[in-house]
C-alpha cells in the first residue's frame, strides 16, 4: 500500500469532502501532502487527520482563484517539502440548482473563478518542474454534470464541461513530457457541500430511482481512485475521464 511513496501531492480544496478524503487516502499510500484550501482551519484539521494516522502533511492555505496568491502559497509549500509530482485540481464551489434565469454575472464568474481558472493557475505553478523531470501526474475533479445533461445548474456544468475539455487538451500537449492528466467525474457523493440536498424525502426518492446503487458514494472512494490516477500503475492512462457515479450515468 506504498504506491505513492517518496511523492509530494498537491490537493486543492482539501479541507473537507472530496478533497480532504484524497489527501488521507494518498498520504496512507506513502505521498507527502500539501493541503490546500481557501480556509487555514480547515486545511490545518486535514493536516492533523493525515499526521495522526502517521503520514506526513503540511497546509497551504490559498485562494485557487487569485493567480498570484496561489503561486506564491504553493511556492511556500514547494520549498518546505519539495516539487510537486501529483497535482489533484479538487477545488470547486456549488451554488445549488439554478434555472438559466436565475443565474447573473457575478455567479457565472465565481463558478468559472474557482473550478476552472482555479484549476488553470495551479496547473501553471508546477508545470515547470514537471516537464524538468519529464514525470507528473495531474488529476481534475469534474462532476457527473459536465457529462450528461440535467435540469438546473446550467452554469456548474459548463465549468465541469470545462474541465474535461482541459483533460483532454493537456493530455495531448503535455504527453511528451510524461506527464499524465486525468479526471474524475464524481456522481453524487456525501460531502458536507451537498449535504443540505440529502434530508428530503423527494432526494432520496430520486436517488432510489436514478441510481443503480441506490446510495452515495462515500468520500474515500473517490479517493481510491484518485490514488489510482496518481499512481505508476496507471502511467498508460491520460486523456481519460472515470466517472464513479453508481451506474446513474452508463
Amino acid at each position: 500500500m506504498n504506491q505513492l511513496s517518496g511523492k509530494v501531492a498537491l490537493v486543492t480544496g482539501a479541507g473537507s469532502g472530496i478533497g480532504r478524503a484524497n489527501s488521507q487516502v494518498m498520504a496512507a499510500r506513502g505521498a507527502t501532502l500539501i493541503v490546500n484550501d481557501l480556509h487555514e482551519a480547515s486545511a490545518e484539521e486535514t493536516v492533523g487527520l493525515i499526521t495522526a494516522a502517521g503520514g506526513r502533511a503540511i497546509a497551504c492555505a490559498g485562494d485557487v482563484s487569485n493567480a498570484a496568491a496561489i503561486a506564491e502559497a504553493i511556492g511556500r509549500a514547494r520549498r518546505q517539502v519539495g516539487e510537486i509530482d501529483i497535482l489533484v485540481n479538487n477545488a470547486g464551489v456549488a451554488s445549488g440548482r439554478m434555472a438559466f434565469e436565475d443565474i447573473d454575472e457575478a455567479t457565472v464568474d465565481r463558478m468559472f473563478d474557482i473550478n476552472v481558472k482555479g484549476a488553470m493557475f495551479c496547473t501553471r505553478v508546477v508545470l515547470g518542474a514537471m516537464k524538468e523531470r519529464k514525470a507528473g501526474k495531474i488529476i481534475n475533479t469534474s462532476s457527473i454534470m459536465g457529462m450528461a445533461a440535467q435540469r438546473r445548474g446550467s452554469h456548474y456544468a459548463a465549468a465541469k464541461a470545462a474541465l474535461i475539455g482541459l483533460t483532454k487538451a493537456w493530455a495531448k500537449e503535455f504527453a511528451d513530457w510524461n506527464i499524465q492528466v486525468n479526471a474524475v467525474a464524481p456522481g453524487r457523493v456525501l460531502t458536507p457541500m451537498v449535504a443540505y440536498m440529502t434530508d428530503n424525502d423527494a432526494y432520496r426518492e430520486d436517488l432510489r430511482r436514478n441510481v443503480p446503487a441506490k446510495r452515495q458514494a462515500k468520500p474515500e472512494e473517490i479517493g481510491y481512485l484518485v490514488a489510482f490516477l496518481a499512481s505508476s500503475e496507471a502511467d498508460y492512462l491520460t486523456g481519460q475521464v472515470i466517472s464513479p457515479n453508481g451506474g446513474e450515468v452508463i
